[in-house]
């Protein structure tokens, strides 16, 4: 599932990369005069660069006429490219294998990185340069790993150092769905950290070329195109026929490409290195490994040389590898945080903990199961069973999709497929035993706010009781020996799940219906705070990148909420529910003030009874207030704190968030 533009760019670059890989394949093995190691060079390096490796074989490898590879590849620049896909080749390969496996295994990131330098590093140096390439090199297997070692280590060491830090910083970013092989943002930072580790590794290998420390470019040519073309094909006798043939092709190419460059040191950079080693016009015997170059390089670099570049590499890794670690925690996993999508703002450094992490996440959208419109309200009343004198109620958690405006929905944590959840209306004196099924993807459990019940009961997790697991179930049973507004909520990793809509009302009638408050009309409003970026969902809380910007009452914002109608000199209750988290919310009705009657589930007596017009509703409180219907009009019950009046800082139709219209008629 795309949950994100990037994922939509991703599919087009991996189209993108199939389709240039293909072409480079086909091309390499049905026109291009070159050995078959550097065929599968250049289609590995354009599968992992996608269409920026197909610029690359083009531009420096690929035989623009026929006859005419030996003087296209010559300039030193192109075979700077061809050694550097010598190294990418192979180390790319062993670091993305290393990156998908210790994914899987769970590792933190700062042995992944390890992993991954020393996997690269023995494939490029054991397997790509001194096993596929011994052909061309000569000599023995082990010759040719001693040979490699240097060039291999210092290209390593360049090439790493651009791609630890793209993966440090990329895989540990607000997207950390970029540490799960799974997902496409995987391979997509695997492809830019390869392009950015080419980029890094290129002027050493244009430097090793240059001073005969590697390979660059090759042509191999078929002994048919030789007798089509005219040339002298060599003697079978053997590497120094091949050679001499080969170098005399070479000068004339060398005049012919590089009339400006006479000197030693540029014919032998690009020619002797570049060419020079690069074609064959033997029959695969020893004039083949002649004309390849094993025996013949002549590495020029002094040991100061190559002291103070493998150096100067070794700093190059050791900040790419280590300096990360100032800025995001590489003791993290894909197991810890793999797939956990951050908010936008948030600050994560070396000691944000994964537990921080998950709890800040977004509801990650292959997760929802339901989608409701406004035609689905929440707060519903919810029936109950009798069983042997007890009322049962049974809730069950989920992630569904949730409308609180025509055009915007949250992706939200739910009990019984609404938000808020089911009202829960007993009467005191009463048994209750409510079944609690937990289909979220972490544990949970409930706590029935303000009530006097046996410990086990209560909630807590980890505290009172074990965690709800997911697809597990818990039984709570009590009896109910108080009455008043109360409220139940998530008591577990409560600061994101019940600012996803985990909560509900609890509203118990007194045992003698005389101590009641009356009033004509009776109105729960339940406060809440969300967080919607970039078409994710996020727990709002009171910090960086957590600030809330849609505000609902009963899960909806205005002008998707209620409007509550009356007429004139009838009375209203009103229970205002801190079921929010992050805010005190100063609540005002408008048209003449209110009686404040009760205060937490507990009624205030008549002589303690005061008027206002506004009541600071804070998380967990609970206020019951007394509103008569003066004059006609519309009049509005409303945060006081004006951007808790806004969709995402815009007022619609007047307002919105946490506004209810109150229509009184004559």
């Amino acid at each position: 599932m795309f949950v994100q533009p990037v994922d939509y760019f991703l599919a087009v670059w991996f189209v993108l990369a199939g389709l240039s890989t293909a072409y480079v394949a086909w091309d390499q093995f049905r026109n291009n005069p070159e050995p078959v190691v550097m065929k599968w060079g250049f289609i590995l390096v354009t599968l992992y660069m996608g269409p920026l490796g197909l610029l690359i074989y083009v531009l420096a490898d690929k035989e623009p006429r026929p006859g005419e590879h030996e003087a296209f590849t010559k300039p030193l620049w192109k075979q700077g490219v061809g050694s550097t896909i010598h190294c990418v080749a192979g180390d790319a390969t062993g670091i993305i294998l290393a990156a998908a496996i210790t994914a899987a295994l769970g590792l933190p990131m700062w042995i992944d990185l390890i992993v991954e330098y020393v996997a690269g590093f023995a494939f490029g140096l054991f397997i790509f340069q001194s096993l596929f390439m011994k052909s061309m090199m000569g000599g023995t297997y082990w010759e040719n790993v001693r040979k490699s070692f240097m060039p291999e280590f210092i290209s390593m060491n360049f090439m790493m150092a651009g791609m630890a830090p793209v993966m440090s910083f990329l895989m540990m970013g607000s997207d950390m769905r970029a540490m799960e092989p799974t997902e496409l943002l995987f391979w997509g930072v695997m492809s830019f950290g390869v392009i950015v580790g080419f980029t890094a590794a290129y002027p050493a290998n244009v430097w090793m070329v240059a001073r005969g420390l590697k390979h660059g470019l090759m042509t191999e040519r078929k002994p048919e195109f030789e007798r089509a073309e005219g040339r002298r094909e060599p003697a079978h006798g053997g590497a120094e026929a091949g050679m001499a043939v080969h170098r005399q092709a070479h000068a004339r190419l060398d005049e012919h490409a590089n009339p400006g460059h006479g000197g030693p040191g540029g014919n032998r950079g690009a020619g002797h290195h570049g060419s020079g080693h690069g074609s064959s016009h033997g029959n695969g015997g020893g004039g083949s490994r002649g004309a390849h170059g094993g025996h013949g390089m002549e590495p020029d670099a002094t040991v100061p040389q190559l002291a103070a570049f493998g150096g100067v590499s070794v700093l190059a890794l050791a900040l790419g590898m280590i300096a990360p670690a100032n800025w995001v925690n590489l003791t993290l996993s894909a197991r810890d945080v793999g797939g956990a999508i951050m908010p936008p703002g948030m600050i994560m450094d070396r000691d944000t903990p994964a537990a921080a992490m998950l709890d800040m996440a977004a509801v990650h959208p292959r997760l929802v199961t339901a989608s409701h419109g406004l035609e689905v309200r929440g707060d519903r009343e919810l029936e109950a069973r009798m069983e042997n004198g007890v009322r049962v109620f049974d809730l069950e958690t989920s992630v569904i999709r949730w409308a609180i405006l025509p055009d915007v929905k949250v992706d939200a944590y739910a009990i019984n497929g609404q938000v808020p959840g089911p009202r829960l209306h007993i009467r005191q004196g009463d048994r209750v035993r409510i079944n609690v099924t937990n289909r979220l993807p972490e544990s949970t459990t409930i706590h029935w706010h303000g009530l006097i019940l046996p410990n086990e009961m209560d909630g807590p997790g980890e505290i009172t009781q074990e965690p709800i697991p997911p697809g597990g179930s818990y039984r709570y049973e009590f009896t109910a020996g108080q009455s008043g507004t109360y409220f139940y909520h998530s008591h577990d990793h409560v600061d994101r799940q019940q600012a996803l809509g985990l909560y509900g009302a609890l509203i118990i009638d007194p045992a003698n219906p005389q101590d009641e408050i009356a009033a004509d009309h009776d109105y729960v409003i339940q406060l809440q705070e969300w967080l919607m970026r970039e078409g994710l969902t996020f727990p709002s809380m009171p910090m960086d990148g957590g600030q809330p910007n849609y505000f609902t009452i009963n899960g909806r914002a205005y002008p998707s909420t209620d409007t509550i109608r009356m007429k004139v000199g009838e009375t209203l209750k009103v229970r205002f529910i801190g079921t929010n988290n992050g805010f005190i919310h100063p609540m005002h009705i408008h048209g003449g003030p209110f009686e404040v009657v009760a205060r937490d589930g507990e009624t205030i007596p008549e002589s303690a009874r005061f008027l206002a017009d506004t009541v600071n509703v804070g998380p967990g409180q609970r206020y019951d207030v007394v509103w008569q219907a003066r004059r006609p009009g519309k009049w509005l019950i409303h945060c006081h704190i004006g951007h808790h009046t806004t969709n995402n800082n815009v007022e619609e139709k007047g307002g919105g968030g946490l506004m209810v219209v109150i229509d009184v008629q004559p």
